[in-house]
């Protein structure tokens, strides 16, 4: 298949969604124009970053890849795609398919580090680092004795304004070409961008001084002993010039560091397995292991891909994905995350996940996608970009005409109008939001948060309540069976036998600690009945058929909508348990109450700490649980939530119905979860915090996911997404600020042309280290 063929061909019916590479923006108008045309295509809508120099285009069906490019490209820009369809060739490419709601991604993946070369060439807008070093160089070489001979007359010789010209002429046409060849692509579509403003006010600059010096060669004969100051700008060109190239050097280099948090998450994976194949040990690249493949991890080494342990005990480091210090002990059949380091033991690990469909991967997709996207508050700084680059050219005009006009003076004139162009350019407007979100959401990725999308961030400003899920949010959530009592004639080793095999097909926390403590109990391989008609009720409990007879397990209601009958006495044993502190699940055989299994929880160590610290972030938590109002109550107490601020006996839908009810009543609403029967209630809350231990489905309900189980997690997410929000508001204030001042002073005739270069300069360069201050959080 040809590459042409790949870009013409449409993907599955529906709206999809397809990432470019977009060469040669420089600022926000930039940014807004590509928005624009692409928004006109029907069906289209498009979200542009600058920095990283992308857009995620959504497509309707029918419409192909090259529709997209070509329209790009009708802008006036380059545009490739970021991940092209391909072919498969060996094992360690493949084409994936990544389908997300409302849009089907296509992507080439290559083992783990999928995503990775999306984010290492495309940093700097209008240049790399690398490419913007030799013009800055000759930049800086020549401005030097322009300016000093230019600016102070002892230094000035006979004719030194030829001399001067001379050496202007490389600055302004070879170390200024970025500026030059972006305002003429731009000129070509009828357009404007910050280039053009420094394009025509550096060329205005030396054009003027050179007219002047043709119509008057001798004007600078006489050096230093000459009347008054000669009508000479090239020193304005040269050092505007010059300022501007080492404000995009810096920007560049410091927006790479900006990235440096995801390339880090997107090289943790490990580079090589060794595998068991035929009983022999062979080393082969991480990309090329395959699912069920077995491979060995020694002490040291770095696990090679998600899987699970088949042979050896050991503890992992989890901290490169879940920010968590401590290692995690480790048997057969527990799951291990890929790039996760074993410290002791040697384990044989089948892999369950290879290539795009590994945590890592996934994890590198949702911080790219997230960095890719759009801040709501990024909207203001794209409607005013669109028109600001128009707006400046006539204030500039009218700048050089009413001082034409009321002084007479063209010197003046000329040089207020010049300075007005320079000090406007709205480079610091369009890096504003993108940079912040980058650095924000890549030191996220390193404390093992994901934000979702830059929503999340807006989300997290006016959050006042938190809802609390307490089964493996606030407590471990490994439940240990302390009791069973038997309430009929079955012996309490049977009815734990019945149990554990009934529960042994739930996702449940509770259902792993009745089923672990049977197989404990049952000897031997602790092997367990088999079932039949296997059926769950998220909230409610389960029910099978073994060895001819229907067992239940689960709430009181659960078994009454079941047709068993709970007696008084029956329940005088629950309230015992419950009075005890512990959870109690019911047993029924053949619809009678046989018996209670009771559990007993651990409240996480850092819990306390982490609900005092949402407390001081101005949250109010809420415990909300299953469990009954005893048990409730006791773990309240224990991690200072009030009484009143506990929600107890909450089946699933409760949990939404509880969320909807604190939304009624005006407050805006955190859910913090882990386990499918909390996805519901994600989902309807106003910010989604899934706890990275529970399942997938709560985790695609959250706009959140902290990797570790540690609630202190949440905390730290919400602060720093916080942080992130209050440092992009910082930057576009400057960057309005700066403009709104800027532009009256210089049309006053208050600000040097060079003057303000450097101030325009140095406005991007601070916008980006202020966003950088974001990698030191928590440290």
């Amino acid at each position: 298949m040809s590459a042409s063929d790949i870009l013409s061909q449409t993907a599955t019916p529906g709206p999809r969604m397809v990432e470019i590479d977009i060469e040669g923006m420089t600022c926000a108008s930039c940014v807004s124009r590509v928005e624009r045309k692409l928004g006109k295509l029907e069906g289209v809508s498009a979200s542009v970053n600058l920095p990283l120099e992308s857009a995620q285009v959504t497509v309707p069906a029918g419409m192909s890849d090259q529709q997209i490019l070509d329209t790009v490209k009708a802008t006036g820009y380059k545009a490739t795609l970021k991940n092209p369809p391909a072919v498969k060739h060996d094992a360690g490419t493949q084409l994936a398919h990544d389908t997300h709601p409302g849009a089907a991604q296509v992507s080439v993946q290559h083992g783990d580090h999928a995503e990775q070369g999306s984010h290492e060439d495309h940093m700097a807008h209008g240049g790399t680092a690398s490419t913007l070093r030799p013009r800055l160089i000759l930049a800086a070489i020549l401005t030097v004795p322009v300016f000093l001979v230019s600016m102070f007359p002892a230094l000035q010789f006979p004719n030194w304004g030829w001399v001067a010209g001379i050496l202007t002429l490389p600055v302004v046409t070879w170390a200024a070409w970025p500026f030059h060849r972006a305002a003429a692509i731009n000129a070509r579509h009828f357009a404007s961008t910050m280039d053009t403003l420094v394009s025509i006010g550096v060329s205005a600059a030396f054009l003027f001084s050179a007219v002047e010096l043709a119509m008057d060669p001798t004007m600078t004969a006489h050096g230093g002993a000459m009347a008054g100051h000669a009508p000479l700008y090239f020193e304005v060109s040269a050092v505007v010039i010059t300022f501007l190239l080492l404000g995009r050097y810096l920007e560049a280099r410091a927006k790479s560091k900006a990235g440096d948090a995801l390339k880090a998450l997107l090289n943790l994976g490990a580079k090589e397995a060794t595998v068991l194949r035929n009983g022999v040990e062979v080393k082969i690249p991480a990309a090329d292991l395959a699912v069920d493949e077995i491979f060995v991890v020694r002490p040291g080494e770095k696990i090679a891909t998600d899987g699970v342990i088949t042979d050896g005990i050991s503890a992992v480091d989890t901290s490169l994905i879940t920010g968590e210090s401590l290692p995690v002990d480790v048997v057969p059949g527990d799951s291990v995350t890929g790039a996760t380091i074993n410290t002791s033991g040697r384990l044989l690990v089948k892999a369950t996940r290879v290539g795009s469909e590994t945590t890592l991967a996934q994890m590198g997709k949702l911080v790219s996608n997230a960095q890719a996207a759009k801040a709501p508050i990024a909207r203001l700084a794209d409607r005013i970009s669109s028109v600001f680059v128009p707006i400046v050219l006539v204030i500039a005009v009218l700048t050089f005409a009413l001082w034409l006009v009321f002084s007479g003076d063209i010197q003046s004139a000329f040089t207020a109008a010049v300075a007005v162009l320079i000090i406007a350019c709205p480079c610091a407007l369009g890096l504003a939001t993108p940079v912040g979100l980058l650095t924000g959401t890549g030191r996220a990725a390193q404390l093992g948060i994901l934000i979702k999308g830059p929503q999340v961030l807006e989300d997290t400003r006016v959050v006042n309540t938190i809802l609390l899920d307490k089964t493996g949010t606030v407590t471990e959530g490994r439940l240990s069976v302390v009791d069973v009592v038997p309430l009929t004639q079955v012996p309490a080793a049977e009815l734990l036998r019945l149990a554990g095999a009934v529960e042994s097909h739930s996702e449940h926390p509770i259902a792993h600690a009745i089923t672990a403590h049977a197989r404990e109990q049952a000897g031997g391989d602790g092997t367990l009945p088999e079932l039949s008609d296997f059926m769950s009720a998220p909230g409610g409990g389960v029910r099978a058929v073994i060895e001819g007879s229907t067992v239940l397990a689960g709430r009181a209601g659960w078994l009454e909508e079941n047709g068993v009958v709970l007696s008084a006495e029956a329940r005088a044993s629950l309230a015992e348990q419950q009075q005890r502190g512990t959870t109690a699940i019911w047993v029924a055989v053949d619809g009678e109450a046989a018996g209670l299994i009771a559990l007993k929880d651990t409240i996480k160590a850092g819990s306390k700490e982490a609900i005092a610290k949402l407390q001081e972030l101005g949250l109010r938590p809420i415990l909300l649980t299953g469990d009954n109002a005893a048990v409730a109550a006791q773990v309240a107490a224990a991690v200072g939530i009030a009484p009143e601020d506990v929600y107890a006996d909450v089946l699933p839908e409760g949990k939404v119905e509880a969320v909807k009810k604190l939304q009624a009543e005006g407050a805006t609403v955190a859910m913090a979860g882990d386990g499918v029967n909390d996805a519901a209630a994600l989902a309807q809350a106003d910010l989604g915090i899934a706890m990275g231990s529970g399942t997938d489905v709560a985790i695609a309900a959250a706009d959140l996911t902290v990797m570790g189980s540690d609630l202190g997690q949440v905390a730290t997410a919400i602060a720093l997404s916080r942080k992130t929000l209050g440092t992009i508001k910082t930057n576009l204030f400057w960057a309005f600020f700066y403009n709104a001042i800027g532009i009256p002073i210089a049309a006053l005739g208050l600000l040097n042309p060079m003057i303000a270069g450097a101030a325009m300069a140095a406005s991007s360069v601070l916008v980006v280290a202020n966003s950088l201050r974001l990698r030191r959080f928590g440290r």
